[in-house]
């Protein structure tokens, strides 16, 4: 049977397109310490302009998470978008696998583009990377938005069965697929109403371009993030932070929102965006935007 036309990588390189014609360009930082950091950043940044920091969640790299929100802030705002560890072009021989590793590659990256002050916004895994990134950098960091990600948990809510897996292994066949069963499986958990009737060769295709890549590796993020995490030891960052979340996310459920919010108090903000899941940027792509945006530019 003919392979079905490489769809993925036809779409990956229209939306590198919309990032350059957003003003952006790709760049690579080598850190020296066997860590190199792919980074989209502006061709010619307005020093009038706040500089937001865009970190993309598991699964994808930054232009197939970003796309739209690029065409969206790019004319008010710098945007930087990079790809973190063991996606898109970026990589370590470093063995470090937390969250605080990537927030601090990720500052690095930042000074060696010689970016002060930051507004920080992550999607899932990548909200965990930016709680890392404020509560490490709190000089430098002014707002901060975390959208449907479980920084709030704790180690003992798998065991206690808030999610629909109780171990991380099984999470990780779900969040990094190698079958179309699977990837129909993580479309069900991440959509209300995942698209139907997609052919399993289109799904091959993107199980190929985006998902088998350091799968060990990815594997290995995956197991760090709740490993003895308790949340009498999450730092109460003090920016003011938006929460944003679907209120029937099945990969965070949203109690870890109200959690989060309980956790931040005053400085926290949340906005339950109703009808939608994990992929409620995409579900409601207008209403996400328009509280994203009034909100970096407040």
């Amino acid at each position: 049977m003919p392979k079905c036309f490489n769809l993925t990588a036809s779409a990956t390189w229209c939306f590198r397109t919309t990032f350059t014609s957003s003003g952006l360009r790709s760049t690579i930082t080598d850190l020296g310490d066997g860590t190199t950091i792919h980074c989209w950043v502006p061709k010619s940044p307005d020093p009038t302009k706040p500089n937001v920091v865009l970190i993309h969640g598991f699964g994808v790299n930054a232009v197939w998470q970003w796309r739209e929100t690029v065409k969206i802030l790019a004319p008010h705002v710098n945007v930087y978008v990079p790809d973190l560890l063991f996606f898109g072009d970026s990589y370590t021989t470093r063995q470090d696998r937390s969250e605080s590793f990537q927030a601090q590659c990720l500052k690095r990256v930042m000074e060696a583009n010689s970016v002060g002050k930051v507004r920080v916004v992550g999607m899932s895994y990548g909200g965990f990377v930016v709680y890392s990134f404020a509560a490490q950098f709190k000089d430098c960091v002014e707002r901060v938005v975390i959208i449907c990600s479980g920084v709030c948990l704790e180690e003992k809510d798998i065991k206690n069965g808030m999610f629909p897996v109780d171990n991380v292994d099984d999470a990780a066949a779900i969040l990094v697929p190698q079958t179309p069963e699977a990837m129909r499986e993580l479309m069900r958990y991440t959509f209300v109403n995942p698209p139907k009737g997609v052919p399993s060769c289109l799904l091959k295709d993107y199980i190929e371009e985006m998902c088998l890549e350091f799968l060990e590796e990815k594997k290995d993020l995956l197991r760090a993030i709740p490993k003895d995490r308790r949340l009498a030891d999450l730092p109460k960052i003090p920016q003011p932070t938006l929460i944003l979340w679907g209120d029937k996310d099945q990969v965070f459920p949203v109690e870890l929102a109200h959690r989060l919010q309980r956790h931040l108090g005053e400085n926290a903000e949340l906005i339950i965006i109703e009808g939608t899941g994990h992929s409620c940027a995409y579900e409601k792509s207008e209403e996400f935007h328009k509280h994203l945006k009034t909100f970096l530019l407040g």
